[in-house]
């Protein structure tokens, strides 16, 4: 007979994927400006002849490549002359929408200056493009609300979507969004009410991870666990990713007993492992400081598989450098450089600080020049690091070419710059940090798949 808690955890995991005829509410977005009325879309270029590209003065001779304008907008630091060149480029080129990088820059950047009316007027002037598009652009901008912790922004854009992009994947992408935002009870409530009002929405594997996700994240962990049997009795079968979520949440919680629950679940359904079920187990080892046992998996998974992976190297290294031994850590980078991983921004964020504290400064010239080589975009304070121990160290003309690399490969002239060498250089002090990093990706170790299958 089922305990109460069981009882009890049952009864809430009922209500969440319960059937119901109340309609999801509609959030209220925040009060923002009315951005401008769009132009009419340029109309397309006969048969042979180039698109003219995002300018509003497009019957020109003279007009800049797709490509130009692209970069013109990733480098523009102005919050009003960001906003504006977007609007105009979105507004004027079809191509420049397919182009999903510059969205994610343009709104990573205005939320890291805290801009929320800006990341609002650039979201809000593609809604008129919503009902010519696919379900894709949709999602997209709902999800980019989501990474701006605009939540209510991004309900209001699913609600007010046209009937045929109201589908599983733009009721996803607002699950998501909700994670993204911190908002986990909100995951609970749209799961349980927008399905009921929209029949046409099914959850399938994508959505539960999700619901996961959002579980482990608010630590509800025997609730989380329960959610794989109820996707079993809704027809629809638990991925690797499912259980690598749960794995994550249990041992980052240090529940190594549970943990091992998970695993017999897989075994039961035939799941096979992969490298990011390990790591999980690897980072849990580490947590808690045993890295003679993260060291015993990471061979077991050279011997008998999977592989490790530059996750699984990137947790040593960081578990070596924690407990002062840098050699070790070093030898690990050659191992995971040997077994054909490729080091990510991950792996130079952990070993590179304690390379130039240990003062083995060749050894970090030559990781700098390795992150050039390779196109790996690390933050500038990483590279800016090194160039300020050179100067310190009188290795002045080795830390001016990691300063014209960097101007090379597009790192902000702010940022990365040689630092005075006395107090009366005052036009070569160094700012602070504005976060303007958030230009590349930040990676994940923890590798939240759920969120971005």
């Amino acid at each position: 007979m089922a305990s109460p808690a069981t009882a009890s955890r049952a009864r809430k995991l009922s209500a969440i994927f319960a059937s119901t005829t109340q309609r999801a509410q509609q959030a209220k977005p925040k009060p923002k400006p009315k951005p401008a009325p769009a132009p009419e879309p340029a109309p397309k270029a006969a048969a042979g002849e180039e698109e003219a590209e995002a300018k509003p003065n497009a019957g020109r001779s003279h007009e800049k490549p797709l490509g130009k304008i692209l970069q013109e907008i990733i480098r523009e630091r102005d919050p009003e002359k960001l906003v504006s060149k977007f609007i105009a480029a979105s507004t004027a080129s079809e191509r420049f929408r397919d182009r999903h990088r510059v969205y994610e820059v343009a709104v990573a950047r205005l939320a890291s200056f805290g801009r929320h009316d800006a990341v609002a007027d650039i979201l809000e002037s593609q809604k008129p493009f919503l009902e010519a598009s696919n379900d894709g652009f949709a999602t997209r901008v709902i999800r980019l609300y989501g990474r701006a912790s605009m939540s209510s922004h991004a309900a209001a854009t699913f609600h007010d979507l046209p009937s045929k992009h109201k589908s599983v994947m733009t009721f996803n992408a607002l699950l998501a969004a909700y994670v993204d935002a911190g908002e986990f009870e909100a995951v609970d409530t749209a799961f349980k009410q927008i399905p009921a009002s929209h029949p046409a929405i099914v959850p399938n594997t994508y959505s539960y991870n999700i619901l996961i996700s959002s579980l482990c994240k608010k630590q509800d962990l025997a609730a989380a666990l329960e959610v794989i049997p109820f996707m079993e009795k809704c027809r629809v079968k638990p991925d690797q990713i499912s259980f690598n979520t749960l794995l994550n949440g249990f041992y980052n919680c240090g529940r190594f007993d549970d943990a091992e629950k998970v695993w017999e679940m897989m075994k039961e359904r035939n799941v096979e492992p992969d490298a990011k079920c390990y790591n999980a187990k690897l980072r849990g080892f580490l947590s808690k400081g045993s890295i003679k046992d993260a060291i015993a998996l990471v061979m077991r998974m050279q011997k008998d598989g999977p592989k490790p992976d530059t996750v699984s190297y990137n947790e040593l290294i960081r578990g070596y450098c924690s407990e002062g031994r840098l050699e070790e850590a070093k030898k690990v980078y050659d191992d995971l450089v040997k077994n054909e991983c490729a080091p990510n921004r991950g792996t130079f964020h952990t070993l590179v600080p304690h390379i130039v504290e240990a003062g083995e400064l060749d050894l970090a010239l030559r990781y700098c020049h390795e992150i050039f080589s390779s196109k790996c975009r690390v933050q500038c304070s990483l590279l800016q690091l090194v160039v300020t121990a050179l100067v310190d160290a009188s290795r002045v003309e080795e830390a001016k070419r990691i300063v014209e690399l960097g101007r090379k490969n597009y790192y902000p002239r702010k940022d990365l710059r040689m630092p005075p060498r006395n107090r009366e250089d005052l036009g070569l002090k160094m700012p602070p940090s504005t976060g303007e990093d958030i230009d590349a990706e930040a990676e994940n170790d923890s590798e939240d798949s759920a969120l971005d299958e």
